[in-house]
């Protein structure tokens, strides 16, 4: 088995920020430094990363998250800023899948499945996400028309989103807004390209996995058929 795809089945990341342990030499097989990515591992073979041994019979973890306003979806914060980890404090090493903005709040997952955080994040699948949306005044039907259909701003391209229109009130709207890439500030931005600002941004599901009965900051393990159907995405 490569080594990325090892180090990730143990829990210790995704296989693209393994990689980057193995190529800062952060990674020793049976005592010995490897930096290249070809590596296969053997199951004789002992592996260590900054010196702690690995074993691929580390148990998985899923852990459903509200994250609230005001921390950051890292394992450590060179600013010193919380990160969710402050909210979710556990004996084992786990990390968050994907990210969302500190000021945006709502549905996060943390594990230690490397495999499985690959398969949410990575554009290809299109795994669906769904955020709960404010945005200022209230779009016309062409400029919904425009995000659905998949726009161009400041030299990114985004893909079309699905939308619906939940209601409108004292200058603002409320939005359902459906989009698979991920990419960094995706929804702002598109919003932006309207030239409306989002005012209130909530993660609500993942597929059909939907954030319900957290209040912002408490967590909660997943359970065997939420986790089956994270897998089967």
């Amino acid at each position: 088995m490569r080594i990325n795809k090892y180090l990730s089945g143990c829990g210790i990341d995704s296989r693209r920020k393994c990689e980057k342990l193995i190529i800062d030499g952060r990674v020793r097989v049976n005592g010995k430094t490897v930096t290249e990515l070809a590596t296969d591992i053997k199951d004789s073979d002992s592996v260590e990363v900054d010196g702690h041994l690995v074993s691929s019979a580390q148990r998985k973890i899923y852990i459903m998250l509200n994250k609230p306003k005001g921390c950051v979806c890292t394992v450590n914060d060179e600013k010193g800023r919380k990160t969710v980890l402050d909210l979710v404090k556990i004996n084992q090493r786990i990390y968050p899948v994907g990210r969302l903005d500190y000021d945006t709040e709502g549905l996060l997952l943390l594990t230690n499945d490397g495999d499985l955080t690959n398969k949410i994040t990575h554009p290809k699948n299109t795994v669906k996400k769904t955020y709960s949306v404010r945005v200022e005044g209230e779009p016309t039907a062409a400029e919904l028309k425009r995000l659905r259909g998949g726009i161009e701003y400041n030299g990114v391209k985004y893909n079309g989103a699905e939308i619906s229109v939940v209601g409108a009130e004292n200058g603002e709207t409320k939005l359902l807004m459906t989009i698979t890439e991920g990419k960094n500030h995706e929804i702002k931005n598109m919003i932006e390209s309207l030239g409306r600002r989002v005012l209130f941004l909530k993660r609500v599901a993942i597929g059909d996995l939907r954030l319900g009965g957290l209040s912002r900051g408490e967590w909660r393990y997943l359970n065997a058929r939420e986790t089956d159907y994270l897998k089967s995405l």
